[in-house]
């Protein structure tokens, strides 16, 4: 029996409705609750036994005491948005998801320091207009979807394409609610009245932010991030190559110029298939089965100007300093046979809406356009995301990309990718676009993850964050010293929740009493 059917069912919501009032708590059979499901899911979905929707920590206090005194596992989500990666849903039957949307504050922002304190519910694209509404110096790193929050994407590890890409690397400081109510604040928070907080990640003794990466040791409620001031004159820098061969090339031409700070931002590379994605769908060259031929990807190539693959950064600085990066990029990436690039210019004070689509991410412009890739199959949109971890290295990528392709193709399936390249590492975005409606492209998602997930580990490449489906899987890959990482990750579950009680088996990591081994 599951808590959903548990003869308390009436109890226990009755004492979240007190502690939020009526309007928040969504109990079983209530029409709110189909929206948190996941909305990609190519297996059965997994409706939650009720959502409830906090908005101070003082709630998130009193709900965290009814679900201890009943038992109940709650699921915490800063949006939801995490799409492709299981959203909203649970990964066991009987959670009550805890949606923090309604903690939706800016806290403070510094226009000095650069920084700001805000809370999970505030979006990428709230935070943008609330800077601009204060007229502040500042700007926002936005992902491609900006209705997530900054909050939970970069828990999750998440980010974006300006040069504050990496999100967890722009963090600092965080309250943070633990399963038994206890409240801490990480690094310089720790010390009252501090004005250092978002400033300076240090503080006396152990640093506790990373634990709450991909975990679930506590419920974040307030952030620091770093923000850049907008530069006085950007410009988004194009690349394609027609030669399949030349990524490798491409990327090992790239390195120097982001490891000497030549080029600011991360780069994304995509191949032919994935930039069609965000232009039109996939029938307007090919409408059979299996995957796409490369008569249709030339003619996409054709048609749009691309290359097999496309590449795609930001600089920023002064008319001056621009012009010295562009020579110097120019003059790099010469070497390469057949490449062209392009370049366009935008001043500080660039009108959003005068910015092409393509572009607004590498400037820090809010935009959702990039929703329109997971219709490139057609039938009922969805897509899943395979993220996986390569040095940035031309040899190591070429290795990734044909074992990635060649699991993807043979599931009939078109293998489309996006190399997001820094100065050290890439990150491989497998984005496999597929119909639900079609049961052969649906069935075929699992166990494709599954096969890319234990192949890519045994090559070396591991995963960077998973469906929920395979959390668990994911993390056994992860196998140093008989699993040493997870052991710990399930020692501090137990000595901090050791009920369960905030999102059990988030990760893979579970307390003791309900890990799948006993």
């Amino acid at each position: 029996m599951t808590i959903a059917e548990t003869p308390l069912r009436t109890v226990w919501l009755e004492q979240f409705r007190a502690a939020l009032g009526e309007a928040n708590v969504y109990g079983p059979g209530t029409p709110e609750l189909s929206g948190y499901v996941d909305p990609y899911a190519f297996g059965e979905q997994l409706p939650p036994a009720a959502v409830i929707r906090p908005s101070t920590v003082a709630e998130i206090q009193d709900c965290l005491a009814v679900a201890r005194e009943h038992g109940i596992p709650l699921w915490t989500v800063s949006r939801g948005r995490n799409f492709a990666y299981g959203g909203p849903e649970a990964r066991l039957p009987g959670t009550v998801v805890c949606d923090l949307g309604r903690m939706d504050a800016v806290i403070s922002v510094d226009d000095t320091a650069g920084v700001a304190i805000i809370e999970p519910g505030v979006s990428f694209q709230a935070l943008d207009e609330h800077l601009r509404k204060i007229g502040s110096s500042l700007a926002v790193s936005v992902p491609d979807l900006s209705w997530g929050s900054p909050v939970g994407n970069t828990l999750e590890r998440g980010f974006s394409y300006t040069a504050h890409s990496e999100h967890q690397a722009m963090q600092c400081g965080m309250e943070v609610v633990l399963a038994d109510g206890d409240i801490i604040r990480t690094g310089m928070g720790a010390l009252p009245g501090a004005e250092t907080w978002a400033m300076y990640r240090g503080s006396y003794g152990p640093g506790f932010d990373g634990l709450f990466y991909q975990s679930n040791f506590g419920i974040v409620t307030k952030m620091g991030i770093w923000l850049r001031p907008r530069p006085e004159r950007s410009a988004v820098c194009s690349i394609t190559i027609r030669d399949d061969n030349q990524l490798g090339a491409l990327i090992d031409t790239l390195r120097p110029l982001m490891l000497t700070g030549t080029i600011q931002s991360n780069a994304v590379i995509g191949n032919t298939a994935i930039v069609a994605s965000t232009m039109t769908a996939r029938d307007h060259w090919y409408d059979g089965p299996g995957v796409m031929p490369d008569t249709a990807v030339r003619a996409a190539m054709d048609e749009f100007h691309l290359g097999r693959w496309n590449a795609q950064f930001g600089i920023y600085g002064s008319p001056a300093l621009l012009a010295a990066r562009i020579a110097e990029i120019r003059e790099a990436i010469a070497a390469i046979p057949g490449v062209e690039f392009v370049f366009d210019e935008y001043e500080c004070d660039v009108d959003p809406g005068d910015v092409a689509p393509e572009h607004r991410t590498q400037l820090g412009i809010p935009s959702n356009d990039a929703i329109s890739m997971i219709g490139w199959r057609g039938g009922e949109p969805a897509h899943a995301d395979i993220g996986l971890v390569s040095p940035a290295k031309g040899e190591a990528v070429d290795t990734l990309r044909t074992l990635v392709a060649a699991r993807v193709e043979s599931a009939r399936l078109d293998y489309t990718v996006g190399f997001m390249v820094w100065p050290r590492h890439i990150v491989a975005m497998n984005l496999i676009m597929f119909d639900r409606s079609d049961p052969d492209q649906k069935d075929a998602i699992g166990p494709l993850i599954e096969q890319v997930i234990t192949d890519a580990a045994a090559a070396g490449f591991g995963i960077y964050r998973a469906h929920t489906a395979h959390m668990d899987l994911a993390a056994d890959q992860y196998s140093f010293n008989d699993h040493a990482s997870r052991r710990f990750a399930e020692r501090l579950k137990s000595a901090l929740d050791p009920a369960g009680i905030l999102a059990p088996g988030k990760q893979g990591i579970w307390p003791q009493a309900m890990r799948p081994s006993t």
